[in-house]
């Protein structure tokens, strides 16, 4: 009998690890989720001052501008997906967090008294965005404070990946020059085809097809998708800080030619097709089949990162004496 209670103690530490933890641990834990429990209550019931807007929850503000299908927010409607993404990150780094050796770390409560203020700023300005930000900043400092910094470098991913669920207004100006880059490069590229077509704006004209680059085929939906694919995926790929971040940067213009693409795969299924499939059926759900080429393109990246081209040669240079 006692066997089997040992047993089973070991298949919950083993699985869960939460058998490895000591009491003052489990407290630590406990006395964090209530933190924040209340943190989020508090921005649900005072985190929304925004004027005209009948609810005080960030959140419910957060939600609305996912789903808004007359400004940008739509563009975020991925922002669902997120929490889910980070709280993934962090399942799949649990022996880290175990393994990490924790102490009181007094620069988190800085941390946590800079991210309140944030937030009452954002409230004073009616700056909704402010206060989200300032909480994901609490979600860090927390963590920092009760466990020291091995736990929260750990979680500066986690945390930070959280900044594309906030609907950033800044990012809008982007869509009209996301129009006229994607509008010009097509341009270009139709004509060097040998397809003739003139531009007029945003418009793309030719005999075959009259195609409008207006502002929700500007890209900037698939452009921000993409940063946020693809930094998840490098996180995970990429084996230095540098290339973490030159394959996130990437992402931009891989998007960018996505759209691109798109915008010539139209004007060639209404070459071929007709007018009224190019640009209707066609452009539905072309989206589709491009943001898989942009993930093919990313994955494609990714591998070249990797690639130590020294060996590389060495092994060619090699193979070529060798055959010599």
């Amino acid at each position: 009998m006692e066997d089997l209670k040992t047993n089973n103690r070991m298949i919950w530490s083993d699985r869960w690890r939460l058998g490895a933890l000591s009491k003052n641990e489990l407290m630590n834990i406990g006395f964090i989720s209530i933190i924040i429990g209340l943190l989020f209550i508090m921005f649900h019931l005072l985190g929304n001052r925004v004027e005209n807007v009948s609810s005080r929850s960030a959140f419910t503000w957060m939600f609305s501008r996912w789903g808004d299908k007359i400004s940008f927010g739509a563009d975020y409607s991925h922002g669902y997906l997120i929490p889910f993404v980070s709280l993934g990150v962090i399942w799949y780094k649990r022996e880290e967090f175990f393994a990490a050796t924790k102490n009181i770390c007094i620069v988190g409560l800085y941390v946590i008294i800079a991210a309140l203020f944030m937030h009452w700023v954002g409230a004073k300005m009616q700056q909704t965005r402010i206060s989200l930000l300032s909480l994901i900043l609490l979600l860090w400092g927390v963590p920092l404070y009760f466990f020291g910094w091995q736990v929260a470098k750990l979680l500066i991913f986690p945390c930070a990946y959280l900044i594309f669920c906030v609907p950033l207004n800044f990012l809008d100006a982007l869509s009209f020059p996301l129009q006229q880059a994607a509008t010009g490069i097509s341009h270009t590229l139709l004509n060097g085809f040998g397809i003739e077509c003139e531009r007029v704006g945003t418009q793309l004209i030719s005999p075959y097809f009259s195609l409008n680059v207006e502002a929700p085929c500007s890209g900037l939906r698939s452009l921000l998708a993409m940063t946020a694919l693809t930094a998840v995926y490098a996180y995970f790929t990429q084996k230095t800080f540098i290339k973490k971040w030159l394959l996130f940067f990437l992402s931009i213009p891989i998007a960018v030619a996505g759209n691109i693409g798109r915008i010539i795969s139209i004007a060639l299924v209404s070459i071929v097709s007709g007018q009224k499939l190019g640009a209707g059926l066609y452009h539905d759900w072309s989206g589709y089949v491009l943001f898989s080429v942009a993930i093919g393109l990313m994955v494609a990246v990714s591998k070249l990162l990797n690639v130590n081209f020294r060996e590389l040669f060495q092994s060619w240079k090699k193979a070529y004496l060798n055959h010599s």
